[in-house]
């Protein structure tokens, strides 16, 4: 199966959100590269949230690009099987921390939102990792920080999309 096949799959098996859902499906019907970067319409990008659940705590990095703090993750890449294992490599990649693990029943939300040209639009694919106990992050060269955050943190420094991943993931827990 591709990484286009099994995003196609994915997505038809999520329930929540069900327009972004269509929105996603029928971006991915309408261009077959519409998984990678390439894609000018826009492209699906795969993303986790890691947690530490016995420290209530989020693990964010400053974006080296757009001075945010975000969970980890970014382009699907032609070596990745599926869209949990671009999460799983991205969110390794960029904290460092070896041993994480995906919360099961796929993907927690998904998030579209705009960036500059020549692309338009991020199609995010949103997932929450896991960190082993003792896990200690250590920052990559895509970030300007790595930081540790409680639950209640996250609403001060970050976005509202991923104060949303946050409670969606708290929820799943």
């Amino acid at each position: 199966m591709s990484l286009y096949d099994d995003a196609v799959l994915v997505l038809k098996e999520y329930e929540d959100q069900p327009e972004l859902r269509d929105v996603y499906l029928e971006h991915l019907a309408a261009h077959e590269d519409g998984m990678y970067k390439p894609c000018r319409a826009g492209h699906l990008t795969s993303s986790a949230l890691v947690i530490d659940p016995s420290r209530e705590r989020v693990l964010l990095t400053l974006h080296r690009k757009l001075g945010m703090w975000l969970q980890m993750g970014g382009h699907c890449e032609p070596g990745d099987p599926t869209l949990e294992a671009a999460a799983l490599r991205e969110a390794t990649e960029e904290s460092g921390i070896s041993g994480l693990s995906l919360l099961p029943g796929g993907p927690v939300r998904l998030d579209r939102h705009p960036i500059p040209a020549p692309c338009h639009w991020h199609l995010d694919v949103q997932y929450a990792a896991l960190a082993p106990d003792g896990a200690v992050a250590e920052i990559s060269d895509e970030s300007l920080d790595l930081r540790w955050y409680g639950y209640d943190e996250v609403a001060g420094v970050a976005d509202a999309s991923v104060v949303r991943l946050l409670e969606s993931a708290r929820a799943r827990l």
